[in-house]
């Protein structure tokens, strides 16, 4: 059991995550896969190792990449949502490590959406 110190010491800790991470949502891209069990079972994990290792190796510092839960498509999984500061939410459908790598290299560097990925395609 924890002391009445030690809980508040983890709410402190979570409070200045949560500043932290609105802080950096006004400026940041913020990359969030589904990764509820539908989305496992279709390949998101693969797509998440993926484009957390080519952030990383691009050095995009200004990407935020993050799992969520389940996005509601199942069908439509794996599912890569985009934030960007200025366009809103970009919602990919299908994702595949290959895509992601093309959504990266296209949208998240180079600002142009990957349309052929989106859900209104479907």
């Amino acid at each position: 059991m924890k002391t009445i110190a030690e809980i508040k010491a983890i709410r402190d800790k979570m409070q200045a995550e949560i500043i932290d991470r609105d802080k950096s949502h006004n400026k940041d891209i913020r990359i969030i896969v589904g990764m509820a069990t539908c989305g496992i079972a279709a390949g998101a994990r693969p797509v998440f190792n993926t484009l957390v290792d080519e952030v990383a190796k691009r050095k995009l510092v200004n990407v935020k990449v993050s799992r969520t839960g389940c996005l509601g498509m199942c069908k439509l999984e794996p599912i890569v949502e985009v934030y960007t500061p200025n366009d809103g939410k970009v919602t990919y459908i299908r994702v595949t490590p290959e895509k992601i790598l093309e959504i990266i290299d296209k949208h998240i560097v180079g600002g142009n959406v990957c349309t052929q990925y989106l859900v209104e395609n479907e």
